[in-house]
């Protein structure tokens, strides 16, 4: 907003296109993931930019497993480790359906006997809730949240599968190739789409599926993991040099700029 008011060029980089802050910001240009269709982002055709892969293949080529994590968190290597990010409860596309898949995983999960529960919640105030909630679990050290920050894709890698209701950490176990299940129950973007059809992310629609999708096996975890080839890294690079050297020009907004009014944003 502020590169608006300067009249700055800008690039936004998203990749949920029912997101409402790109309608705020009005970027001169936006650039997304190749899965998301143009058609989708109401955007001006000749003001997007994309490039191949998610995101998260941007910077998980460069993540170096740390074994430490296991023990520190008090796990042990006959564990079979879920990692649960609770959904975005205070967040504008939360849908309550949502707390309702979190809840009924945790009360299936709790009653498998080799599952330990890791809780990454978004604040204090979850962090509360669940320990107000199942105060038995944690207790009998079922269920355990890391007293001090941990790097997300190091716990993502040591665990055997993650339920999430967070986009980001969903998408960082797809890129890991770690088994990962959504119980994100707003509206669906492309990106997760592209990787529930490709069998890399499992969307949890119902309780039922809870208990009939979740697969509990513990991983065959390699040594390092297959973390692509960094095209997508190199691909936005370029195409932000690209428009640096002017070899994207600022486009002349067209005949239908006056209705413009950004993407759609989620009801």
């Amino acid at each position: 907003m502020v590169s608006k008011a300067l009249g700055i060029p800008s690039l936004f980089i998203g990749d949920y296109e029912f997101s409402t802050s790109w309608g705020f910001i009005q970027p001169t240009w936006l650039m997304c993931p190749e899965v998301i269709p143009k058609t989708g982002l109401r955007y001006e055709p000749n003001r997007i930019v994309k490039y191949p892969g998610i995101k998260e293949d941007v910077y998980v080529p460069r993540f170096v497993p740390d074994p430490r994590i296991r023990p520190q968190l008090g796990l042990q290597e006959q564990d079979l480790v879920v990692t649960l990010r609770p959904p975005a409860s205070e967040a504008h596309y939360h849908n309550p359906q949502s707390d309702e898949l979190f809840e009924a995983a945790i009360e299936f999960l709790s009653k498998k006997p080799d599952v330990k529960l890791v809780a990454l919640p978004r604040n204090e105030k979850q962090a509360i809730c669940l320990k107000q909630r199942w105060p038995d679990l944690f207790s009998n050290g079922k269920m355990r949240i890391p007293e001090h920050v941990v790097d997300g894709l190091n716990l993502i890698w040591y665990s055997d599968l993650v339920i999430s209701g967070g986009g980001t950490m969903n998408r960082e176990a797809a890129a890991l190739g770690v088994p990962v299940y959504s119980i994100f129950r707003g509206k669906i973007g492309a990106v997760d789409h592209y990787l529930s059809m490709r069998g890399r992310l499992v969307l949890l629609e119902s309780v039922q599926d809870v208990h009939t999708k979740i697969l509990l096996v513990r991983r065959n975890r390699p040594a390092m993991p297959q973390n692509g080839d960094g095209t997508a890294l190199s691909s936005i690079v370029k195409q932000i040099v690209a428009i640096m050297d002017s070899k994207r020009p600022v486009p002349e907004k067209s005949s239908q700029a006056a209705e413009f009014d950004g993407p759609r944003a989620a009801i």
